[in-house]
């Protein structure tokens, strides 16, 4: 499993804002917040309604939601080649989490980010938080506000879109619609992430349904478009480490310095613009690799077929090493570089 720290001027403006937090009145606040990532709870207006809600939800999920945002980012640019997005929608952003993760996946692009989001305590806090940013196109970011609900926002055409943390906030109806002017408006790519929970994966699966239908090719982690073969009690699912801010362990009052999140994304990309040789990998890592004496036993997604498992001995060398070096949610056979 990858660590994937929090920028250190994030670190930094989050400290700065927060410190004066009060963790009995930031408590309260994260346990609605947990039940509402967590659940299944569908509303028509944002979760993050006041200072409060904005402040407890950048000190106990901000860090989160950044780490897998930007661990799906990394595989999305394994298989995206060269291509780099010049404009970059933040949809539902809230405090903007996933706009740090495309600075930072792209440090040396020049591109443009927008946040737009329904909650003006959210976007206020994150406008604060990048005022001191020293990626340019973090601290350069625009923050709009429009309802998320009653029907999709007309949005404007960008390389890429980017949607995190903010389906679970929406009704069925609410969701499709937003999904649909997502990939309208995307001229390049499109990356979801959602909590890695059953309803999170079942919401992830809903919208790589609807970028399919509306003419998009899923890059990753998915090795094909075809109905995803996990059924029955399984979901697809990753996870990243994110070490803990002094502020997060006073906050939950825990003593380990970092926790693992577990998240769901589909990455698609309109056909045609991307560069060759973009495309899906041929298989990723499902599982945390099994490593007996003598063997890897990895849990494979595959076209075909499907769900698999492969059986990497000594005596297949080269093979065998990359075996033992394959972490959860890799490609295989893998790249020339893990996620980054």
């Amino acid at each position: 499993m990858s660590t994937v720290p929090l920028p250190d001027d994030l670190r930094a403006a989050l400290d700065e804002q927060l410190d004066a937090t009060a963790p009995g009145q930031a408590s309260a606040q994260v346990g609605r917040l947990i039940e509402q990532y967590r659940g299944a709870t569908q509303t028509a207006a944002p979760v993050l309604r006041d200072a409060d809600a904005a402040a407890a939800y950048a000190a106990y999920r901000m860090p989160a939601t950044y780490a897998a945002v930007r661990s799906a980012l990394g595989a999305f640019r394994l298989r995206a080649g060269d291509w780099a997005p010049r404009t970059h929608l933040d949809l539902g952003g809230g405090t903007g989490a996933a706009t740090w993760a495309v600075a930072d996946a792209w440090p040396d692009e020049g591109h443009e980010s927008t946040v737009l989001d329904w909650s003006a305590a959210a976007l206020e806090l994150g406008r604060a938080l990048a005022a001191g940013a020293e990626a340019a196109p973090v601290r350069a970011a625009r923050w709009s506000r429009a309802p998320l609900s009653g029907g999709a926002p007309e949005l404007p055409e960008t390389d890429l879109v980017t949607v995190s943390y903010v389906l679970g906030e929406l009704t069925p109806a609410d969701r499709a619609a937003l999904v649909r002017a997502a990939a309208g408006a995307a001229r390049g790519a499109l990356v979801i992430a959602e909590p890695g929970t059953p309803e999170g994966y079942a919401r992830i699966i809903e919208a790589r349904d609807l970028l399919i239908a509306a003419g998009h090719t899923v890059l990753a982690p998915c090795p094909h478009d075809a109905a995803c073969p996990m059924a029955g009690g399984d979901w697809c699912h990753f996870a990243a480490r994110v070490p803990r801010t002094s502020l997060h362990r006073r906050l939950k009052g825990g003593s380990l310095p970092y926790e693992d999140e577990k998240f769901s994304y589909v990455a698609a990309v309109r056909p045609g613009a991307l560069p060759a040789p973009a495309g899906p990998a041929a298989a990723r890592v499902v599982r945390h690799p099994q490593i007996r004496k003598g063997q890897v036993l990895l849990e494979l997604c595959a076209p075909e077929p499907g769900l698999t498992r492969a059986t990497v001995t000594k005596r297949q060398g080269a093979a065998y090493k990359e075996a033992r070096d394959a972490e959860w949610g890799d490609t295989w056979p893998p790249t020339a570089s893990r996620t980054s």
